[in-house]
């Protein structure tokens, strides 16, 4: 079982920078996959990146690609998103989540874990 909590949200100007922190306790897996997912007010949940919990491979959604870092520190048991040149569009809720195995997925069904999501507003 893995817990997952988020935090570091905020509201921020047009081009500013924000860094999430996703915390994670409990059992965790070299294999596990940890993302970041965001939910704006009448959309659909979406992908916006990943990284796996050994390893320094990640992948990111075309949306956020050169704007957005997805990274890790295994010995803090937590796992980061920088956002850089934040635009109104960016805003969202944003949450964390865990899969099993080591296969990128950026389909919200094949996460088993999720945190309670932190809330991210960007002005223009």
């Amino acid at each position: 079982q893995v817990q997952l909590v988020e935090s570091g949200g905020g509201l921020v100007q047009a081009g500013a920078s924000l860094r999430l922190s996703c915390a994670a306790s409990g059992r965790t897996f070299s294999s596990y996959n940890i993302a970041w997912f965001r939910q704006a007010p009448g959309k659909e949940r979406e992908f916006v990146a990943t990284i796996r919990w050994s390893g320094t491979s990640t992948y990111s959604a075309d949306s956020v690609k050169g704007r957005f870092t997805i990274s890790r520190d295994n010995a803090k048991n937590t796992v980061y998103l920088q956002m850089n040149s934040l635009k109104f569009e960016d805003t969202a809720v944003y949450s964390c989540a865990a899969k099993y195995g080591s296969s990128w997925s950026s389909y919200v069904g094949d996460y088993n874990y999720w945190g309670q999501g932190t809330q991210v507003t960007v002005s223009s």
